[in-house]
């Protein structure tokens, strides 16, 4: 059962309240004043405040500038009750960092709203969020509840690229994240001998160009389709108020999409230490569990031989040598030049 901390110098209203919260099965804590409302809050760690604004001795804003201060409750978040309603104040409370403001006189359902409204913001935050569009719409509605889950994918505009068609270069300033739809995308740098070295392989579902946003910089990779590809183009100001919003958010957005710094850790360290038939195994075992995870037909591998050996961290003709000796082993083979795996399990004992 969630607590909730009403601070309230209204007898009549803070009564009011409470019934309302406890039929819809929560627990309730009262403040007559600003000041028992801060000691409650330090000594109860409710799950959430409602708070008046106008209140002698230590008014709303005042008990929340305090609790802000505080570690142990600068998190709970905090709704302000009020019969204030001008537009100067209702920026005022959520400048401080309120999260909600209700005002006098309310409907009972009005307050559930929010409170549930809330509750669902913190459970969005605590659960481990999908590293795709889902997962970032979830977050976008934690800012803006009027739009759905659906309508950030809507309202951006999406462009079809073909088959090895540039989507951005390096030194380029960035303007949109970017999400597949459809298709796939390497990101490379081009190496002053012309040499390509892939930087980074997407799928359907992916988020890639975002480390530039991050950072504010210019890209320093090219972006380009490995087949035709459709992409959501979300507008960089969506993505920067997502990252402003809340450091909470910011903080789990970032970790939703660096969910693979310790899989990109772990292939590095395995370029530099593994034997050759590993590197080679271990960058096929990774592109099927990329494209292909789940799927029962065997795998046809459409990459370069030169991107291949990139990923592989070797010269293109040791991995030629070693995806023949692969196919005389009848761990893969080899069809109008494409490396297809047909039992995923042989390479992975390769690399145990």
């Amino acid at each position: 059962m969630k607590t909730i901390l009403i601070i309230e110098d209204n007898e009549d209203i803070r009564e009011n309240v409470a019934e309302i919260l406890m039929l819809s099965n929560y627990k309730v804590v009262m403040a007559n004043n600003g000041k028992e409302g801060i000691e409650a809050a330090q000594e109860k760690q409710p799950d959430l405040i409602i708070c008046d604004i106008m209140m002698p001795g230590v008014d709303g804003y005042g008990v929340l500038h305090v609790l802000h201060k505080d570690p142990e409750t600068q998190n709970i978040p905090f709704i302000f009750l009020t019969s204030k309603s001008e537009r100067s104040d209702f920026r005022i409370a959520m400048e401080m960092g309120a999260d909600d403001y209700i005002t006098k006189p309310f409907a009972g359902n009005e307050l559930l709203n929010a409170i549930e409204s809330r509750f669902k913001k913190i459970d969005i935050l605590k659960k481990q969020l999908t590293p795709d569009l889902q997962g970032f719409n979830e977050l976008i509605a934690t800012i803006d509840t009027s739009k759905t889950l659906e309508d950030l994918k809507n309202e951006s505009n999406t462009n079809t690229y073909k088959k090895r068609q540039v989507i951005y270069k390096e030194g380029a300033h960035p303007h949109y994240l970017y999400y597949i739809q459809k298709g796939k995308v390497k990101t490379y740098k081009t190496h002053e001998d012309g040499k390509d070295l892939v930087i980074d392989l997407f799928n359907e579902g992916d988020f890639f160009g975002y480390l530039s946003l991050l950072e504010g910089t210019s890209y320093k990779e090219n972006a380009e389709s490995m087949e035709e590809t459709e992409l959501a183009l979300i507008p960089m100001k969506d993505f920067e108020n997502l990252i402003n919003s809340n450091p909470n958010i910011s903080k789990k957005f970032i970790g939703l999409l660096a969910k693979n710094l310790v899989e990109k850790e772990k292939q590095l360290l395995g370029i530099a230490y593994n034997t050759l038939r590993k590197k080679v195994a271990e960058a096929l075992v990774s592109l099927w569990k990329k494209y292909h995870a789940g799927k029962k037909e065997s795998y046809l591998i459409d990459i370069s031989r030169d991107d291949l050996a990139t990923i592989a961290g070797t010269a293109t003709e040791s991995l030629i040598r070693t995806l023949s000796d692969f196919k005389s082993e009848n761990l893969i083979d080899i069809k109008s030049g494409k490396v297809v795996i047909s039992d995923i399990r042989k390479l992975e004992n390769l690399i145990r």
